[in-house]
């Protein structure tokens, strides 16, 4: 018996309704070769064996702690207060179900406004969402933002090949059926490049603030070239960098995106994650997701309320921007508390920290014979370092010493073979720092 109630006849009448004849009619737009895959499952375990799997899997976390990690390309290794897992795992906060009925989900609105109000601190922006899945799904959400601005007359989307590349490829795969034209992202165009790609048709110019190599570009003619071509500039942005270096806002951007991971969750393989999404106050009908207002109640009290919700199932289906009906609720809580504990001043300490271990290993690093760092432009907690040998081999090597390598940037720039991007926060200490440089020397020798 199978979980599908409908009969052969009434299949047959669905199909006839929407004009083809075979269900498999259906997928022709999958390219045969990834039609209908053949999954290699593995075989069916008992659940005691399901346990002892799942539980080896939750150790791979555990033991991550054990290396001395100088890897970021989008996800970071943060300290994180330990009041942060004793709040958010209160059962009110772990279990709240989606606050449809404002009278009973104060706790939560609240949560989401404060979280809102400390994003819009943090960007200089006016209004923030409630979060997206990841910050990958806040890019793809932003050209809808853009899209909806021009009133879909204007088709170019200008991304700079300095965003994570993962992001990239999910913007084109978001929006591969709005007949876009994407351009930037392919070569090793730099800021005065994208701004010669602006014309009439430009919706959007993306870049990111500090860039997937760590670097921070010049942005300050940015915005007026974008606006004067009747285009909206969007930033993606490390949040931590937000607490040393001027605010998104400051620089003109209309929209910031961004992953929220830094704010105090922990590195989980992949997830749960946060994206974050802020703009400017025209633009906040546009947004998808949930934004949650302040107001009182019929006896003088403080109140919250939700206050926007623009998908297809609170407002007329043709004027809905998003089919978004979640957010990461858990996740920007997480962040909320984090920069609540943190306060302005630790932001800032965590941000120089990070900033200043990183100048130090670049600096022992460029000493070693056969690397080289590049320094063409300031940087943050990232650097670009040029290796004498594969950075895979460097980094089988460098595990064996318990630590876990840069990111192999070859795998997705060409020009970048041998280049490996280094990460360090304020969780790596000076003797971490100089065992990275020795591990190198030897990697090569």
């Amino acid at each position: 018996m199978t979980y599908i109630p409908h009969t052969d006849l009434e299949r047959q009448q669905m199909l006839a309704a929407i004009g083809v004849t075979t269900i498999e009619d259906l997928f022709e737009a999958v390219p045969s070769s990834h039609r209908f895959p053949r999954l290699d499952l593995p075989k069916p375990l008992s659940e005691m064996e399901v346990a002892a799997e799942l539980t080896a899997l939750a150790d791979a976390n555990e033991h991550a702690g054990d290396y001395a990690i100088f890897r970021g390309a989008g996800a970071y290794h943060h300290f994180i207060p330990s009041a942060i897992s004793h709040l958010i795992l209160r059962g009110e906060f772990l279990t709240a179900y989606t606050p449809y009925q404002p009278e009973v989900s104060q706790g939560t609105l609240q949560a989401i406004y404060e979280y809102q109000s400390m994003m819009c601190a943090l960007t200089g922006m006016d209004a923030a969402n409630a979060s997206h899945y990841d910050g990958a799904t806040s890019l793809a959400e932003s050209v809808t933002v853009a899209l909806e601005v021009a009133r879909h007359k204007r088709k170019k989307i200008i991304l700079s090949p300095a965003i994570n590349p993962q992001y990239r490829a999910v913007v084109r795969t978001y929006h591969q059926g709005n007949n876009l034209k994407f351009v930037g992202d392919t070569g090793r165009a730099d800021i005065d490049d994208l701004m010669e790609m602006l014309d009439e048709n430009t919706a959007m110019l993306a870049v990111s603030y500090p860039n997937f190599f760590g670097q921070i570009d010049d942005l300050t003619k940015l915005a007026e070239k974008v606006h004067q071509a009747g285009a909206l500039l969007v930033m993606v942005v490390n949040p931590i960098a937000l607490g040393l270096f001027k605010s998104p806002g400051e620089l003109g951007a209309d929209i910031v995106v961004g992953e929220g991971q830094p704010l105090g969750i922990p590195l989980s393989f992949g997830g749960p994650y946060l994206g974050f999404f802020a703009c400017r106050t025209e633009y906040v009908r546009k947004i998808a997701g949930r934004i949650v207002g302040e107001t009182v109640d019929q006896e003088g009290r403080r109140a919250f309320v939700m206050t926007l919700r623009p998908r297809e199932q609170d407002i007329r289906r043709e004027k809905a921007t998003s089919n978004i009906c979640t957010n990461q609720g858990l996740m920007s809580l997480t962040a909320a508390i984090y920069m609540s504990l943190m306060g302005k001043y630790g932001m800032r300490k965590v941000a120089e920290l990070s900033y200043h271990k990183a100048h130090y290993a670049a600096k022992q690093i460029d000493d070693l014979k056969g690397f080289r760092v590049d320094t063409t432009k300031p940087f943050f907690n990232e650097f670009v370092v040029k290796c004498p040998r594969p950075v895979a081999d460097i980094n089988a090597y460098l595990i064996d010493k318990g630590i876990i390598g840069g990111y192999d940037l070859g795998k997705d720039y060409r020009h970048l073979k041998d280049n490996m991007l280094i990460c360090v926060t304020e969780m790596n200490s000076k003797d971490e720092i100089d065992a990275l440089v020795v591990a190198l020397k030897e990697a090569v020798s």
